[in-house]
């Protein structure tokens, strides 16, 4: 079973982290097949929105797969590969050219919280809750992930975000801007299939300008 996968329902395409029991973290593997699956959507002409979600309902992503991060701590060239897994990956979903939306159900962290930022719209459950970890961990949030946190909430709040590594809840996200709407758990598919919907029924040209 793939742990990431597409499924194209014109004009929506999806996109799905596959580990729910892993709380669906992003392995090296996961992030080298993502620029694939973000060229199959883009090249797609019957494809108006893309929307991106995690398995389950315990997490949109965890973030990148720590297990793996520590089987290969001392395997600079595994290191390497992971690192730039992640920035290619983010990249090619940034570039997707039709509208993109993120639809997170519990842990948004780390990568995957990064990847949401990539997105152009997100949509949360009331049980979301969204960190950026990297100063409890000894590492460094990239440069593409922190301009795209500060376009979306501001420097301020970014910094304090980044400073701290604390866990913000979805009511929080929403007052600044994280997330565009927090909408009950069981509404989440059909209110964003529908927000998805209505972009697809507009002009493709003003809403990829």
């Amino acid at each position: 079973m793939s742990e990431i996968k597409l499924e194209r329902s014109p004009p929506l395409a999806w996109v799905t982290f596959n580990r729910p029991t892993r709380r669906n973290a992003i392995s090296t593997a996961m992030w080298q097949r993502l620029p694939q699956l973000a060229e199959a959507i883009s090249s797609d002409l019957q494809i108006r929105v893309a929307l991106l979600r995690g398995a389950g309902n315990e997490a949109f992503s965890a973030g990148a797969d720590i297990d793996e991060m520590q089987r290969n701590r001392t395997d600079e060239a595994a290191m390497r590969r992971m690192q730039d897994g992640v920035q290619v990956g983010q990249r090619a979903w940034s570039r997707v050219p039709q509208p993109t939306i993120a639809m997170i159900d519990g842990a948004c962290a780390g990568g995957g919280c990064g990847l949401a930022l990539a997105c152009d719209l997100r949509v949360a459950t009331p049980r979301s809750f969204f960190m950026i970890p990297p100063a409890r961990l000894g590492l460094v949030y990239s440069l593409a992930d922190t301009q795209r946190l500060v376009t979306v909430v501001g420097s301020a709040r970014a910094k304090e975000m980044l400073f701290t590594g604390r866990r913000i809840a979805a009511s929080e996200a929403l007052t600044i801007g994280l997330v565009n709407a927090v909408v009950p758990a069981d509404e989440l598919l059909p209110q964003t299939t529908a927000l998805a919907q209505a972009i697809a029924e507009q002009s493709q040209s003003s809403v990829r300008a």
